[in-house]
């Protein structure tokens, strides 16, 4: 089934909605998921969250490409899942919960700076990207977005481990090179 009939799905509060992405995007939401959980249940569990999220999101949005919107919401939800495990391993989770509240209560709302900051921070990687070839483009997107390990990404591409590995230090070398200049860095 294609995206736009699945998004319909959603729209038209049908069940069917979610077996249908399960069947065609199941395997890629966990994918993502275990890459950052390496945990086989944490990360059926984050692709089941991905499923109500996405169902719950979509009365109100309607994303036009159905494999990146999920993908974003498997990993925000796999490195949110990651982040609250770290945070319980030191030290049962109630002090980093206190300290959120806390910020969340002395947070003036937004800090202009820093958001023009990471705004253009994403411009300046978008613009990358768009620089890179190809082959360069999907070997970072894999690493940094999907988190893949260097083998997967090397039996992926066909590469060998050493090509992914030199290629990686390249492009983040490229970036630096493009941040320092821009005075970002």
């Amino acid at each position: 089934m294609d995206d736009a009939k699945i998004v319909d799905l959603y729209w038209s509060r049908s069940e069917q909605a979610i077996s249908e992405t399960e069947a065609k995007y199941g395997r890629y939401c966990r994918t993502i998921s275990y890459n950052i959980l390496a945990d086989t249940s944490d990360a059926e569990e984050c692709v089941n969250d991905t499923w109500l999220k996405a169902w719950n999101s979509m009365p109100t949005h309607k994303p036009s490409l159905l494999a990146p919107y999920l993908g974003k919401l498997a990993r925000w939800l796999s490195l949110n899942r990651l982040r609250d495990e770290n945070s319980l391993k030191r030290g049962g989770g109630e002090l980093p919960l206190v300290l959120d509240e806390l910020a969340e209560t002395l947070d003036s709302g937004m800090d202009t700076a820093r958001e023009l900051e990471i705004k253009e921070l994403n411009r300046e990687l978008r613009r990358l990207l768009d620089e890179l070839g190809k082959e360069e483009r999907d070997v970072f997107i894999s690493r940094y977005w999907y988190v893949a390990s260097i083998a997967e990404i090397a039996e992926k591409s066909r590469f060998s481990e050493s090509k992914v590995k030199t290629m990686l230090h390249r492009t983040r070398k490229k970036l630096l090179q493009q941040l320092k200049e821009d005075g970002l860095c």
